[in-house]
């Protein structure tokens, strides 16, 4: 049976799309049993999209606060889990010299869709979708 990490990162640009979802699927999944944190190369602002498609499953995510790297109260992660190529570098520079687990999922990035607005709120849907589907393989107890 695989072992499950006691503490996870998940890691995008700006911590206001995906990386909170990412950390607030695993939540949902595995309640307080893995510590779970989010953050950004930098902090950006509350994407309300994100907050609707994540309502749309009973998540809660009205008053997420973005916070970067630097932001983070706790540092001792099992996991790192990065969602952009800016957080993947910033991860693997952070940690070169812990013995901390980095992993890099390439994740659109749905704030840069086209269409109209039910185009772009598919998007962050397909997002969402995919990020469940990768952290039920990842996490497979």
């Amino acid at each position: 049976m695989p072992v499950l990490p006691q503490a996870v990162l998940f890691a995008c640009n700006m911590n206001a799309i995906r990386s909170p979802m990412a950390a607030e699927l695993l939540r949902l999944r595995f309640g307080n049993r893995i510590f779970v944190d989010s953050c950004g190369a930098r902090a950006g602002a509350l994407d309300p999209i994100m907050v609707l498609v994540m309502d749309e499953m009973g998540a809660d995510l009205s008053r997420h606060r973005s916070k970067s790297f630097d932001m983070l109260e706790d540092e001792n992660f099992d996991l790192i889990i990065t969602l952009s190529p800016e957080a993947h570098h910033l991860a693997l520079e952070r940690t070169r010299r812990e013995a901390i687990l980095v992993e890099y999922w390439p994740s659109f990035d749905p704030s840069l869709a086209e269409g109209s607005r039910e185009q772009v709120i598919d998007e962050y849907r397909a997002l969402r979708d995919q990020l469940r589907a990768r952290i039920a393989r990842r996490f497979a107890v």
